[in-house]
């Protein structure tokens, strides 16, 4: 259904170029729109109309349209004035309102459309066939984009990522449920994966700016037929929960980019207790003190560099030495033997990742 904003904005327009006042109802005569007022006096004036067989009438120096949606009924349109200027400008009142009500129809078609393609919710005959109807190319490179919001049902962020690709024919905008917008995005032949992640940023920065929201943006893979565009949706909400989890600093998550994060994503929990249970027995490795962190961290940072990581901490050599000596008293892993280390950062971050699952279930 058309908006009464929308309304409103056509008929001042009209009235604007053509100083003829017009005010839309409802069948039961209840102002919609309008550009003069005490347009309510004409309730039993409309509704008599609604039950006469006439398409147009002129009813106390107004002229009465019936404006319909299929051969139904949808909205009355008066005209104020009872010339044939005013009569023409009713009838083009009427012929845009039709095309909008098919035009909003298409777009809520299309829309419901994409949410069920993104939710695997359609066969496959019917992806080609519903695809065909409405128009929709289904052999286009896509990606899909992930927007999630700090507060649920942002209209701001919604229109703005709607204002950016809105004259993108082949971009679809949607929502699936309340804290997340959806860009489905056509991929040019002459786009690759920098063009990716430059749009992706173009979106937190409009966010940041134009709807003065904090977003993060994540993105799957990109997919060459309708039928994957599902696929593509499934990577990019992997690609914003593994992206709170190991990369809490970075508002833009690529799929591609998750590395082992991603496989420890997809890990029972179960599975990681038993892993940190068998290389630390009863000790966790976040556990430590901040100094302590912070000194692995800048280790890792630093590709096991000793001379390096002291620079940056602002230590000497052999305090650094001394650190991960004690490190290696307590837990068995020496950080500086490649083998240790790696096994050392993956328990880091299946910890991380134990804490956010187990912080969900509460």
């Amino acid at each position: 259904m058309i908006s009464n904003q929308i309304l409103q904005t056509n008929i001042d327009g009209l009235k604007g170029i053509t100083r003829i006042d017009l005010c839309i109802c409802d069948t039961e005569g209840k102002v919609l729109a309008s550009t003069f007022p005490d347009a309510e006096e004409y309730e039993s004036a409309i509704l008599a109309f609604v039950d006469s067989p006439a398409d147009s009438q002129v009813i106390q120096g107004y002229q009465f349209f019936k404006v319909f949606d299929e051969h139904q009924l949808e909205y009355i349109l008066l005209a104020k004035g009872g010339s044939d200027d005013v009569y023409m400008v009713g009838k083009l009142a009427v012929f845009q309102i039709q095309n909008l009500l098919v035009a909003y129809k298409e777009r809520f078609d299309k829309d419901n459309f994409i949410k069920n393609l993104l939710l695997d919710n359609l066969l496959l005959v019917d992806i080609y066939n519903r695809a065909k109807k409405l128009h929709i190319e289904t052999n286009v490179k896509r990606v899909v984009y992930l927007i999630e919001t700090k507060y649920e049902k942002d209209a701001n962020a919604l229109e703005t990522v709607r204002s950016l690709f809105a004259t993108k024919t082949k971009d679809f905008i949607t929502a699936v449920d309340e804290k997340n917008i959806i860009l489905v995005k056509e991929v040019k032949p002459s786009e690759g994966l920098d063009d990716l992640e430059k749009i992706a940023n173009m979106i937190l920065d409009m966010l940041n700016t134009e709807a003065m929201t904090k977003v993060h943006v994540a993105y799957g893979t990109v997919v060459n037929d309708i039928k994957e565009v599902s696929r593509s949706y499934k990577e990019a909400k992997m690609a914003l929960d593994v992206g709170k989890i190991f990369y809490s600093g970075k508002h833009v998550v690529a799929y591609s980019n998750l590395g082992i994060g991603r496989l420890i994503y997809q890990l029972p929990l179960p599975l990681c207790r038993m892993f940190i249970k068998e290389i630390f027995e009863n000790k966790s490795p976040d556990g430590f003190d901040e100094e302590t962190l912070s000194t692995i961290n800048k280790f890792f940072e630093n590709s096991l560099n000793v001379s390096e990581t002291s620079r940056q901490l602002y230590i000497h050599r052999n305090t650094l030495v001394y650190r991960l000596d004690k490190l290696q008293k307590s837990t068995g892993l020496d950080l500086r033997v490649f083998e240790d280390a790696i096994t050392f950062k993956i328990a880091l971050m299946v910890v991380k990742y134990m804490k956010y699952m187990e912080n969900l279930n509460y």
